[in-house]
């Protein structure tokens, strides 16, 4: 439960904006030397599918670039596996299930606002004299798509759609969302956009698909997205170069969640929830760096604010994942043991799912295993050639045994996986008696985590809160479970 003392709250909000309060040629003086700029580029539905992470088939300079530059993180998670759960958590350093954001696209309509003292990131920002932007027009050629996607009422939670309106000698941070990896109408014809497109016969399909044209084209045209997002980078890279600014900009790539295809978005998988994470930091960040700490996706809201000299709130969950030295320079540390991720209802499809990841292992708590992975999803039945693909070969009885897992009726009660040994996630220990103790381990950790934190998915949703498309189809389900007994 949120139990925090608001006149703390307020004492730590004092002290990030003691830096504002300051006159005014000393302010100035102040941002320009010392306090960076930050730009936080947000990609949507992308997993570490980049050539940097050794993907094969795709091609991303840009990105590897910004990588040698900097540090590529190799175990960053982030909080839920859906773009409006996992970006309230974000901009919050909240877990969604803390702050009631947990259900997917969630009160749009009833006013619900954040319970204090928690606010977005953007006001510590603001208050200590920094200047917010939810970038549009991000570079010559490509324009930031301004999502916010919060799961909650709030407003103005930036100051402008450009940081060029700030005041001279401002600092600013600024969020900018890319959608080209968006699954959409836009993924047509993107072959032909680009000069070196994806061979579909080069990509490496994951053992749960069907080796199968339709797969093979729908993951390349997948990674082409990715190959013109990566262009987008760079405009955004040489802006801050024309401008002068990226010796003093700390440049943030991730991803909202994973990638949109069977088994990852919306599911509590690797392919749901890892994200690349790439930090670019010129003399204070030392380049050439690979890091398998463990991060979670909160985690970057209480860096950045640490970046800013902005103490981080009590009450926020995220934690601080690099430190300076003596001499100003930063470096990452490891501070978590595990990770935590949420799934609830997305789109119509109801559903409550937990899991615990750390190095070695992952844990699943299903919580309606009756409901298959396969409940009606409109978005998904509209959207995933590959999702119909494997229905109609497991009707047809082609599907490897492997491939068949997510065509089960009903899902496990718990699932656990060796991640360094099965890095798919396809063979589940939960009833194996060499790993009762991890279970149990893990079981413990869940429940603990669930206590602490308050988690709200343990209450049914207010039907208030839920849009009015997703309420009729969620009766629709209901009325048609019924009839099948």
């Amino acid at each position: 439960m949120l139990q925090y003392n608001r006149r703390d709250f307020l004492k730590a909000a004092g002290l990030a904006a003691a830096s504002a309060a300051m006159p005014g040629s000393l302010q100035a003086a102040a941002a320009e030397q010392s306090r960076p700029n930050i730009l936080w580029i947000l990609s949507e539905d992308i997993s570490p599918d980049l050539g940097c992470y050794g993907t094969p088939a795709v091609q991303t300079p840009n990105l590897d670039e910004l990588a040698r530059q900097g540090v590529r993180f190799t175990s960053a998670f982030t909080t839920g596996p859906v773009c409006s759960a996992s970006r309230s958590a974000m901009i919050t350093g909240m877990y969604q299930t803390s702050i009631g954001a947990h259900n997917h696209r969630s009160h749009r309509d009833d006013g619900y606002t954040l319970p204090e003292p928690v606010t977005l990131i953007t006001e510590h920002f603001r208050r200590a004299g920094y200047f917010t932007a939810n970038v549009k027009t991000a570079a010559p050629g490509f324009r930031g798509s301004g999502k916010t996607d919060f799961n909650f009422k709030f407003q103005n939670p930036f100051d402008a759609a450009d940081w060029n309106k700030r005041k001279e000698g401002q600092p600013f941070f600024a969020q900018l969302s890319i959608s080209m990896t968006h699954r959409g109408g836009h993924w047509k014809g993107l072959r032909e956009k680009l000069d070196n497109p994806v061979d579909p016969a080069r990509v490496k399909l994951p053992p749960y698909y069907p080796d199968h044209p339709v797969a093979r084209d729908d993951w390349a045209t997948y990674l082409n997205s990715i190959q013109v997002m990566d262009g987008y980078v760079g405009k955004i890279v040489k802006r801050l170069d024309d401008e002068q600014t990226a010796d003093n900009t700390v440049v943030i790539f991730i991803g909202d969640h994973g990638r949109c295809h069977v088994r990852g978005k919306q599911w509590l998988y690797d392919g749901g929830i890892h994200i690349p994470l790439i930090i670019r930091w010129p003399k204070k960040l030392q380049e050439h760096q690979v890091c398998d700490h463990l991060v979670s996706a909160i985690d970057i809201s209480a860096t950045i604010l640490k970046i800013a000299g902005i103490e981080p709130p009590q009450y926020m969950e995220g934690k601080v994942f690099l430190e300076s030295d003596a001499k100003g320079r930063w470096k990452p540390v490891e501070k978590r043991d595990f990770i935590i991720a949420a799934r609830d209802r997305c789109d119509e499809t109801v559903d409550r799912i937990r899991c615990v990841r750390n190095h070695r292992y992952k844990y699943i708590r299903n919580f309606m295993p009756e409901r298959p992975y396969t409940q009606t999803n409109a978005y998904k039945e509209r959207s995933y050639p590959m999702l119909n693909l494997m229905k109609e070969l497991h009707a047809q009885g082609k599907l490897t045994p492997v491939q068949a897992l997510f065509m089960a009726p009903r899902k496990p009660d718990e699932e656990l996986y060796d991640i360094q040994a099965d890095p798919y996630e396809i063979n589940n220990l939960a009833g194996s008696a060499e790993h009762v103790r991890t279970i149990r381990k893990m079981r413990k950790i869940l429940d603990n985590w669930i206590e602490t934190t308050g988690d709200m998915g343990r209450f049914p949703e207010q039907e208030s809160s839920i849009t009015p498309r997703d309420r009729e189809r969620i009766r629709q389900q209901r009325k048609a479970r019924r009839a099948d007994g």
